[in-house]
């Protein structure tokens, strides 16, 4: 969340933000009602001063004139009794705008309205060539017996599935490799907690946003106020946030970088009828996160060697990819400037999402009150980025689509082949 004083201050850049996002709450709204609850404030503070002066007065007054000022004491505190649950719905309408003002893209994120404005600025590798007709993620997971879609759907229901076999031997893996590449950057592992508080989900910005992707557990009502009420993380992200709220970090000791490892949970509200088959989108799935707290001079190039490390991933394991500059109206709330990495899908014919970078600025520190002692010795908010380092389903998707033979067979990536017991493929059971 944007300081409400800095939205005060600074009006035009937060309308320019929103008109460049497209979407946020009316500015000038609560320009209004800052101004009204201003001069509630004043009112109550007068009538207060007020109070005190004939206080002071009724210490030194006759019998009389003492009870008068009582009188007029009882009529301050009553017009306070009534003015001062008009300042709070007023102090709460303010917050709730505030909240819903998303953070201001920098300059050099490209404008658009929606996916079409995203820009490719980088391609690597070539499209794999096969001389057969290739098979979707779907079959080959079905005839190797390493993905069970249907015994996932019986189980759970739609968008859920068991990994088996070869296919759970990939996703260690791919976290070895992957963590031990991380760990050499300076990102500390971490598996963080998956059920967080719901000011855990403010704090990073997810809501009140995307409240309608959460999952919520257990939830408090008047017939059950004992409940836990807590939310299934959507991304480690949240915990990985909240592992310094509330803090002072000691800038020599910045960036402090974190690679969270969990599994994520979202509703995919809003997805109905895209990606309904296989696991390219489903309700559960394991990620790798790397999440920086940085200080906010070097937050730039923090970013890029967050994608750098992305970019190094793919290339280890070969895939042919793109790097796309999302565009002001696709990089939602919490976001001031975003990259995704898209992998080419050969059954598909096209690049799809495997992950992605932010810079938050000091969005999501503002909410979770994280800051460093800056040059001048102030407190000041520090900035947070984050990355996909491992999408793990999605990553399975493309190493079996990419990597499959004619004979039906999946080799498996070389940097990852020491991590699987000697295989160096995975071969159709009979």
């Amino acid at each position: 969340m944007l300081d409400i004083k800095f939205i005060i201050e600074n009006p035009e850049k937060i309308k320019n933000g929103i008109k460049r996002k497209g979407f946020g709450p009316d500015i000038d709204k609560i320009l209004a009602i800052y101004e009204e609850r201003k001069e509630k404030l004043l009112k109550i503070e007068t009538l207060r001063a007020q109070q005190n002066e004939q206080s002071k007065n009724a210490g030194k007054a006759s019998p009389e004139e003492k009870a008068k000022l009582f009188e007029e004491m009882k009529k301050l505190k009553e017009e306070i009794k009534t003015l001062e649950p008009e300042l709070e719905i007023l102090e709460k309408q303010i917050d709730e705008l505030a909240q819903q003002v998303p953070n201001p893209p920098l300059d050099s994120v490209p404008d658009g309205p929606d996916d079409s404005g995203n820009q490719v600025i980088k391609t690597w590798g070539k499209k794999p060539e096969f001389d057969f007709t290739p098979k979707d993620h779907i079959e080959l997971g079905k005839s190797l017996d390493i993905i069970d879609i249907e015994r996932g759907t019986r189980t759970s229901g739609a968008r859920f599935y068991y990994l088996k076999n070869e296919a759970a031997l990939l996703e260690f893996a791919l976290v070895q490799h992957i963590l031990h590449k991380l760990n050499s950057k300076g990102f500390s592992p971490v598996i963080p907690p998956v059920l967080v508080k719901e000011e855990a989900m403010f704090a990073t910005g997810f809501f009140p946003a995307d409240r309608g992707e959460i999952y919520q557990v257990n939830p408090k009502t008047a017939e059950n106020p004992e409940n836990d009420d807590l939310y299934l993380v959507g991304t480690s992200e949240v915990p990985l946030t909240m592992i310094h709220y509330n803090e002072i970090l000691e800038t020599e000791k910045l960036p402090i970088r974190y690679a969270g490892f969990s599994t994520c949970f979202r509703r995919e509200a809003g997805s109905y009828g895209k990606d309904t088959a296989g696991i390219i989108r489903v309700h559960q799935f394991d990620k790798i996160e790397m999440f920086s707290f940085c200080d906010p001079d070097k937050s730039l190039e923090e970013h890029e060697l967050i994608r750098a490390t992305e970019e190094e991933i793919m290339q280890d394991l070969g895939f042919h990819y793109q790097v796309m500059a999302i565009c002001t109206g696709d990089t939602g709330a919490p976001a001031a400037k975003k990259y995704d990495l898209e992998i080419w899908i050969p059954t598909q014919n096209k690049f799809r999402e495997l992950t992605s970078c932010s810079n938050c600025t000091d969005f999501q520190a503002r909410r979770s009150k994280i800051r460093h002692k800056n040059s001048k010795g102030e407190n000041e908010y520090i900035h947070t980025l984050n990355g996909t380092a491992c999408a793990v389903g999605r990553t399975l998707v493309a190493i079996l689509e990419n990597y499959q033979n004619a004979d039906g067979s999946v080799t498996i990536p070389t940097v990852l082949q020491p991590y699987m017991g000697g295989r160096t493929k995975i071969e159709p059971k009979a």
